[in-house]
């Protein structure tokens, strides 16, 4: 079976949706070495390594690209075979040629409060793609996404399969040599990441510990902080050095208001760190009981939270040991399985 996926992330800045794509595609070929991934854009992208059965298809050209969605898409499908078609990113194709299955990674873009920073493409085209039914099946990463998407748009819930992400293989725990005490935060600094709150908190418990902050992760609207001692904005963290910091970092915060996965809350505790974030029905799916969890509207009690797991040895090793177990219950393996699961039922509806 060839089976084709929406490569468009890859030609994006890094984030969660780039890191879902590529990590899918490499999992979904080592999975099924006898079926064939073909990654398709009308960008210029970069393919993530991976086994022979992982192919990128040549850019197209003329009205096929500049109609991609409408035509040059379709018509691709088509010429190579493709058994299926999967938009990773909010989107499948106009022209329902053939099975095709969506991934809608949270609905940002049409909550208040969050749609501000969201792709107004998507705000705008993904509601009725789906209500058009061009969507076959429809994966999210928690059952608190699905629900939302289910109360949302209406759709039928045996449309919708629950298919959790994972933490890149690279993210391990490193052995850190001693240095200085900090608190870690990863994500693009938008205002529903709500780093705000934890700059503020951090500033009040550094008054009783010595800890400095990290944030890392790209600029947003409204996310400017001052230098100041002991704040640190590390804007193009690479892979490894996120690594390293996850690895160090005396506990990781994710203060986020608002999420449809929390993919950093993972990769941290992959790498071992004790985790304190927001108490949200998503992050509350991801982290279980492995992290402390806190009101994000709650300032006080993040400041208290922190100053208890600073203050408290204990509590971080039991937190970091914690955080290790809860991680190797998601793997790229697994979201792999479960997504070919997820094309099998949308062949069967386009079936029909």
């Amino acid at each position: 079976m060839r089976i084709a996926l929406d490569a468009t992330p890859l030609a994006a800045p890094p984030g969660g949706i780039r890191r879902y794509t590529a990590e899918l595609a490499a999992a979904l070929a080592r999975e099924f070495p006898g079926e064939e991934f073909l990654l398709v854009s009308d960008q210029h992208f970069e393919a993530p390594s991976g086994p022979a059965n992982l192919r990128r298809l040549q850019r197209p050209r003329g009205p096929a690209r500049r109609r991609w969605w409408s035509l040059g898409l379709p018509l691709t499908l088509l010429r190579h075979g493709a058994a299926v078609f999967h938009g990773t990113d909010f989107s499948v194709p106009y022209v329902h040629v053939r099975p095709a299955v969506m991934t809608v990674h949270d609905l940002s873009p049409w909550r208040p409060g969050t749609a501000e920073t969201a792709s107004q493409r998507v705000r705008r085209r993904t509601p009725w793609l789906l209500r058009l039914g061009l969507a076959d099946m429809v994966i999210t990463p928690t059952e608190a996404v699905r629900r939302e998407l289910e109360a949302h748009f209406g759709l039928q819930p045996e449309r919708l399969r629950v298919v959790p992400e994972a933490p890149a293989p690279l993210f391990r725990k490193e052995d850190a040599p001693p240095g200085r005490r900090f608190i870690l935060y990863v994500g693009a600094r938008i205002p529903r990441k709500n780093v705000a709150l934890l700059v503020e908190a951090w500033r009040r418990v550094r008054g009783h510990y010595a800890v400095d902050l990290v944030l890392a992760g790209p600029r947003g609207p409204g996310s400017e902080f001052p230098p100041e001692p002991g704040l640190t904005l590390a804007t193009e963290a690479p892979d490894t050095e996120l690594r390293r910091l996850y690895s160090a970092a005396t506990l990781f915060a994710y203060p986020s208001t608002y999420e449809g996965f929390g993919l950093p809350v993972l990769e941290a505790m992959q790498c071992g760190a004790p985790v304190v974030a927001s108490r949200i029905p998503a992050i509350r799916e991801v982290a279980g009981e492995a992290a402390l969890l806190v009101d994000p509207a709650d300032a006080r009690a993040w400041v208290e939270a922190l100053t208890a797991v600073l203050g408290n040895p204990e509590l971080r090793r039991r937190l970091a040991e914690a955080s290790l177990q809860r991680a190797r219950q998601f793997t790229w393996a697994r979201t792999a399985r479960e997504t070919m699961a997820a094309y099998e039922e949308a062949r069967r509806r386009f079936a029909r």
